[in-house]
């Protein structure tokens, strides 16, 4: 499968990456054990067991003890810890580090406005309606619903044929929510206007007005970029 040339230049982990993909393994799929891998590529177990450390921190792997290496779901979530760990690591930076990040998560929610709108067109979800009453409910009283949020883009995104969007959406919002209560940052203090602007967003979308949808996309975000400015202010 490989040359000897290829097996010198690629490191073990590489080799096991295109191991996987020649062998059409699925995340969930067991994998060959690691003497038939140390076999396959002619490397030493102790590059075996480095290698698995390596892509099993970057969830391409899965060791299970005791029951053998599956390959892993592939998942954003190192991307996820890395972008945490950036926002926090320098407390000087750590709001112009937030501040990317949710100026990434609008750039994404307005690059699929066409496409969310012609998907949700004439459609009616009432469970995109009930959690836009729940968060509208919850602003009112001055009380935070991150859980609605992200359950209302992820039900949004879900009517598109792109799981990859989905899955960078879920983990920008999922670095937001965790860093900045980290950096102690106050809470916006227009949620009412949040609230509001998820319901315009669903509204624009069922009506099939795109400019309406993009237009309450960045209301969407405009409490939330306030609160950073002001973080950014005071320090």
């Amino acid at each position: 499968m490989f040359s000897g040339t290829s097996r010198r230049r690629e490191s073990v982990t590489d080799q096991i990456k295109h191991l996987i993909l020649t062998e059409g393994l699925r995340p969930g799929d067991l994998m060959p054990t690691e003497a038939e891998i140390c076999a396959r590529l002619e490397v030493s177990r102790s590059s075996v067991r480095e290698a698995m450390r390596t892509l099993a921190a970057l969830d391409i792997v899965e060791v299970r003890h005791g029951h053998g290496t599956y390959v892993g779901q592939l998942s954003l979530a190192p991307l996820v810890e890395g972008l945490v760990f950036r926002g926090v690591v320098d407390q000087d930076d750590s709001v112009a580090a937030l501040r990317e990040v949710v100026e990434v998560r609008e750039a994404l929610d307005l690059a699929m406005a066409e496409q969310i709108v012609a998907a949700l067109d004439g459609a009616h979800d009432p469970e995109l309606e009930r959690l836009v009453a729940e968060m509208t409910t919850k602003a009112a009283r001055g009380e935070a619903f991150a859980a609605e949020d992200l359950a209302f883009h992820t039900r949004l995104l879900g009517y598109l044929d792109n799981a990859l969007v989905g899955q960078l959406v879920a983990a920008f919002w999922e670095v937001n929510t965790v860093v900045y209560p980290m950096l102690g940052l106050a809470p916006a203090e227009d949620i009412v206007d949040t609230a509001r602007a998820h319901g315009a967003m669903l509204e624009a979308a069922a009506s099939g007005d795109a400019a309406r949808y993009r237009r309450a996309v960045i209301e969407h975000y405009l409490p939330l970029r306030r609160a950073l400015d002001k973080a950014a202010a005071r320090r």
